[in-house]
């Protein structure tokens, strides 16, 4: 099983280079830095993790910079969106980005993508609740086609475009891998019909390894080796018992979480936690 770390990287943390370069000396696998442009000030839409929802959602750097910086200070980090709000950004540029950084970090970019959990956030960017994940299916799917066509179109309901020139294209072929966030109803049509893996949230009410043997079922159905969609954890516990039953479920990657603090405050954090890969 590989390990990863994901942390809201903000201007009051430790530095995304600095945590990167620390995570590779410990043996970790990834580094994974949230998306959020912003959070409305109105605050209807409940957070689910309770009802202070913190800074960092706010304060958070652009993804795929931070993952840039990332992937400059070290050799063999994988950098990862977890997760890319699709449903908030331009799926052509959102290509380039992804590109981008997968060609100049060597194909290091694990793509974790999910619909977002604020309704009025998405909203500011032009996008419907009840129509998100319509449109997150489009833009993923038009994506698709920027990555892997010499000169990709694309005609949906939402993303609309002729033959287009779009290039780098991604280091790691077809495309880097696409990890559907979110462990809903529909979660599972997803990952089936374009996902490169699930990477659903453990909580303590919710254990989704539970719905491990669903998810294989599915993708055998549909004709796919459930290989080709592996499992990770986000926000995995951070103990021996707990991560040996992710290994035996047959989880591919166990996620750590860690709190947007000072690097005197992160780094005997990531001590303790590469001590549970031993």
């Amino acid at each position: 099983m590989h390990y990863g770390v994901v942390m809201f990287a903000t201007e009051y943390a430790i530095a995304p280079d600095e945590l990167a370069r620390a995570l590779e000396e410990r043996g970790f696998e990834s580094v994974w830095f949230p998306e959020h442009t912003h959070i409305p000030a109105s605050r209807r839409s409940p957070w689910p993790g309770g009802a202070n929802l913190p800074r960092e959602y706010w304060s958070s750097y652009d993804p795929f910079v931070a993952l840039m910086a990332a992937g400059a200070a070290t050799q063999r980090l994988k950098l990862g969106t977890g997760i890319c709000l699709v449903i908030e950004r331009d799926p052509i540029t959102t290509a380039k980005e992804v590109a981008t950084l997968d060609r100049l970090s060597g194909g290091r970019v694990l793509f974790g993508i999910g619909g977002g959990w604020n309704a009025e956030e998405m909203e500011d960017h032009g996008t419907a609740w009840k129509s998100r994940w319509r449109l997150l299916r489009e833009r993923v799917l038009a994506m698709k086609e920027i990555w892997t066509k010499k000169e990709p179109q694309f005609h949906g309901d939402f993303v609309n475009f002729d033959k287009i020139w779009a290039d780098p294209k991604p280091v790691q072929k077809p495309h880097p891998p696409i990890l559907i966030g979110g462990d809903g109803a529909t979660t599972f049509d997803r990952v089936v019909e374009f996902g490169d893996g699930w990477m659903p949230i453990m909580r303590p009410n919710k254990n989704p390894v539970e719905r491990i043997p669903e998810l294989r079922e599915r993708l055998t159905k549909a004709g796919r080796d459930p290989k080709t969609a592996p499992v990770s954890i986000f926000f995995a516990p951070p103990k021996k018992p707990g991560l040996d039953a992710l290994a035996a479920a047959g989880v591919e990657r166990a996620i750590f979480g860690v709190p947007s603090e000072s690097r005197e405050a992160v780094l005997p954090r990531l001590d303790a936690l590469a001590a549970l890969m031993s």
